[in-house]
């Protein structure tokens, strides 16, 4: 930047065009979201001595449940046999998403999980892509993954690893019956239903796990935060942000998550990674975003001679 360029007026974002002011807008919503999911999964971690793993899930997704409920109210006729199954294996996806996760970061740093979590997008881009580049982009992946190897698997905890990896491949079922399920039913409905699955299958396991101690005013109000800000808020904030920006340009930003992830494991968990760890994290950020727009470019018609 010059001395000229410091010494021009800020340009006023009333003058800026509108579709500008609406790419920025929808920016601003997609990092809000994802800002708002990993500060939640920080708050999880907090409450873990309390309520245990599994009924820090529960909590999540029984109160994430009941304010979509309420919200939605959807109508339960009129779908057929297939609508009912994709809606039920949607919600088993979320309550293995959401179990295995939690079970990673009560092991292992915020930022690594999320890192290796992200992998099973990645690989969903890959293999549906179809191209070389998107093998490369993998290669790199798998690089980041080494390299967080380099700093010790066993420092990151083997079993934590395990979950992350398995909550990945639930992600991955997560995209694809989440399309599903949208084609079958309006609106949010089906999230809402799916939802509600997760919360009747996660319960008994969160029931023992937790006891009592969920039903303690304080436990439900952080309980109700953390539905909030982990499924509420950034379920809203991406759906207001897809319709202001093409679905690639949504992964990529979606792709920053294990970056947001470490912030916020060292802002509220205190938990510091080495240079080995951090470099990996942007090995794999870079890569899923390759990964994306090698994806979007497939999919994109052909121009026009």
């Amino acid at each position: 930047m010059t001395v000229t360029d410091t010494l021009r007026p800020a340009p006023n974002p009333a003058d800026a065009p509108p579709e500008r002011r609406g790419g920025i807008a929808a920016v601003g919503l997609v990092l809000g979201g994802a800002l708002s999911v990993q500060f939640g999964s920080a708050v999880a971690a907090l409450i873990f001595p309390r309520t245990g793993v599994a009924g820090a899930v529960t909590l999540r997704l029984t109160i994430s449940a009941v304010l979509l409920l309420v919200v939605c109210r959807p109508r339960l006729r009129g779908y057929d046999r297939s609508a009912w199954v994709a809606a039920g294996a949607f919600g088993l996806a979320l309550a293995g998403m959401n179990s295995l996760f939690y079970q990673a970061i009560e092991r292992i740093p915020l930022g690594p999980a999320v890192t290796l979590e992200v992998l099973g997008p990645l690989a969903l881009s890959v293999f549906t892509a179809r191209r070389l580049a998107s093998w490369c982009w993998a290669g790199l992946a798998l690089a980041g993954v080494a390299l967080l190897g380099q700093g010790g698997f066993d420092r990151l905890n083997p079993a934590g690893v395990a979950f992350s990896f398995g909550a990945g491949a639930m992600w991955a079922a997560y995209i694809v019956l989440s399309a599903r399920v949208g084609g079958r039913f309006p609106g949010a409905d089906g999230l809402a239903l799916a939802l509600t699955v997760a919360a009747l299958v996660t319960l008994p396991l969160g029931i023992v796990d937790g006891g009592a101690v969920l039903l303690d005013p304080t436990i439900l109000a952080l309980g109700t935060a953390l539905a909030v800000l982990a499924s509420g808020l950034p379920y809203t904030l991406e759906l207001l942000a897809l319709r202001r920006m093409p679905t690639a340009t949504f992964a990529v930003l979606m792709s920053l998550g294990p970056a947001i992830a470490t912030l916020a494991g060292w802002l509220v968990l205190r938990q510091a990674l080495t240079l080995l760890e951090c470099a990996a994290i942007v090995l794999v950020i870079a890569a899923s975003i390759g990964a994306v727009r090698v994806r979007a470019a497939a999919a994109a018609p052909p121009a026009r001679q």
